[in-house]
């Protein structure tokens, strides 16, 4: 799940990305109106973080853009106003969610995956590739039940995958799927997650196969 997180303060953006990071969400951050902007405009995103106190742009002039752009986006707003009036303004003007800074991080998660789960119901369905199990409410792989432990990039990939399930996945869209716009994208490093993945998945029916020159697919091992 890829998130754009929209926030001047830059010890509370690091922070925040920080925590989303380690629950396994890949993270994009913008400082500036202007830059969020942009990047709404080129890149695709699961959730919008906003902050309505932005440089350049403020934060409803880039949801009103977002929106006149029929960009459909789930955003949450985050900020320091509680005024009725001001949470009124922003769901006028397209916002799903509000929520008042200061918040417990594991709030901000619960709203974030609910959010998702509520804009694109398909994907919060539980997904089973023979006895390799995705639980969504929870983000966590099973194999016959037993928690699969991974690595946030190694668990990106397998729920990218899983979610592709029967489908070849090209390795860009994995680059695009599990690298953030800070981050340095690396095809190679997506062999390596797949190696890896491959290791931990010998015990279970489902296999990555890849396919040359086309991308990978997750699969039940033949017999």
């Amino acid at each position: 799940m890829k998130l754009l997180l929209i926030e001047d303060n830059e010890t509370l953006a690091h922070w925040l990305a920080r925590m989303l990071r380690d629950d396994n969400f890949t993270v994009d951050s913008a400082r500036d109106g202007d830059a969020a902007d942009r990047l709404l405009q080129t890149e695709t995103y699961d959730v919008v973080l906003l902050d309505l106190m932005l440089p350049k742009l403020g934060g409803k002039h880039v949801l009103r853009r977002l929106r006149e752009r029929r960009n459909n986006v789930p955003v949450i707003i985050l900020t320091a106003s509680g005024s009725v009036d001001e949470k009124v303004d922003c769901l006028g003007a397209g916002a799903d969610d509000y929520l008042v800074k200061p918040f417990e991080v594991r709030e901000l998660i619960a709203r974030v995956k609910a959010l998702a789960r509520r804009h694109a119901p398909e994907q919060s369905a539980d997904l089973v590739c023979a006895d390799l199990s995705y639980h969504a409410g929870t983000r966590q792989f099973t194999i016959r039940g037993v928690p699969l432990a991974l690595p946030s990039r190694e668990h990106a990939v397998l729920e990218i995958l899983i979610r592709k399930q029967g489908r070849t996945v090209a390795k860009s869209a994995l680059v695009d799927g599990v690298f953030g716009l800070n981050d340095e994208p690396s095809a190679d490093a997506i062999e390596i997650y797949i190696h890896r993945l491959r290791k931990k998945l010998e015990t279970s029916r489902a296999a990555i196969m890849t396919l040359r020159g086309l991308g990978y697919l997750l699969r039940e091992k033949d017999a």
